[in-house]
């Protein structure tokens, strides 16, 4: 029987190339997030080399997450890997000027959502006798710039919260990751100006930043490689940034 994989926020970025990967390696695939309809599509476009189940979701909604867990038909309820992916910034205005909605949603998806999840399926992952956990952090976690304030904090909760879990977890077989990207272009600063295409596109210009699928092939070693072995956190950068501010440089033409 083929392991199964659960992903938060896979309609789109990192969450979707995870799906794709998985797939092709023959997983069981659950797959959430918030729009049915590009849910249906992946779910259309991967039927074909996986099994695969789907639920619109909210991670924000605790009582969805613990019923949605609950429910999970046969063929996928015995989860072997979580994935941790629904995660959003909002804006980038320095902290006096923020909007405490946007703060607000950060903070209930990139921290309460990814607690939800991880507790609900934590029995089962415990249970299958050795699953993961990989939780999607960022370089944000360590390294402080700009406008960053909430965002970040929240992505050092993620860390922390991994390397705590490491802790709970000692003796169960059952182990935590958190994977610290870098610049990678996504829908993720088209999520975080608010739709602005021009100033999400600005964030890339003239650099060479990272894939999803960079990403989603990193998760699947993370997942993939032998029990005994533990990626405690993997921060991964594009060539072309640095620490300066999580500033770039660009590609030599």
């Amino acid at each position: 029987m083929p392991n199964t994989v659960f992903i938060t926020g896979a309609t789109a970025g990192f969450g979707a190339a995870c799906a794709r990967k998985f797939a092709a390696a023959g997983w069981s695939l659950v797959l959430t997030g918030r729009r049915a309809e590009r849910l249906e599509a992946l779910k259309a476009e991967l039927s074909a080399q996986c099994a695969v189940h789907t639920i619109q979701l909210d991670v924000r909604d605790r009582a969805a997450v613990l019923a949605a867990v609950a429910a999970l038909p046969e063929p996928f309820s015995r989860v072997h890997t979580l994935v941790n992916n629904a995660g959003l910034a909002q804006g980038l205005n320095p902290a006096q000027t923020s909007d405490l909605d946007d703060w607000d949603r950060m903070i209930d998806t990139n921290v309460k959502g990814l607690t939800y999840c991880t507790r609900a399926l934590l029995p089962t992952l415990i249970e299958v006798g050795g699953g993961t956990v990989v939780n999607l952090a960022s370089v944000a976690a360590r390294w402080p710039y700009p406008g960053g304030n909430v965002y970040g904090a929240t992505k050092a909760f993620v860390r922390q919260f991994s390397y705590n879990l490491r802790c709970d977890l000692a003796g169960t077989g059952v182990r935590v990751t958190s994977i610290e990207p870098g610049m990678a272009e996504s829908e993720f600063s088209l999520v975080r100006f608010h739709g602005d295409e021009k100033k999400a596109a600005s964030i890339y210009k003239g650099a060479h930043p990272l894939t999803p699928e960079d990403i989603a092939e990193t998760i699947f070693w993370v997942a993939s490689l032998p029990k005994h072995v533990n990626i405690n956190s993997l921060e991964v950068m594009p060539t072309t940034q640095a620490w300066q501010a999580l500033g770039i440089t660009r590609d030599a033409e």
